[in-house]
């Protein structure tokens, strides 16, 4: 079983804080992988509420997006990960 697990930045300020958003389970890698991917491009983080714009940036193992908003700055990971 493979996984793609979704972690963003909830609050403001200084109360930002590092939270697991979404979970999503798949039969192989392949297909974990696609669906990484596509999370990254399309996935709705809560904040910033306005998105302006976002960057996809790729290591071992997954995602780290950055997502501009009109008066702040975000970011959310995606990890693929296997089940063992």
């Amino acid at each position: 079983m493979w996984w793609v697990v979704v972690e963003e930045q909830r609050g403001t300020g200084d109360r930002r804080s590092w939270s697991l958003s979404e979970t999503f389970s798949y039969a192989d890698q392949e297909t974990a992988e696609a669906e990484g991917l596509r999370l990254a491009r399309e996935y709705q983080p809560v904040y910033p509420w306005s998105p302006k714009s976002r960057k996809v940036l790729r290591g071992p193992g997954g995602y780290l997006v950055i997502v501009e908003g009109r008066t702040s700055t975000f970011h959310f990971r995606l990890s693929v990960l296997e089940e063992i």
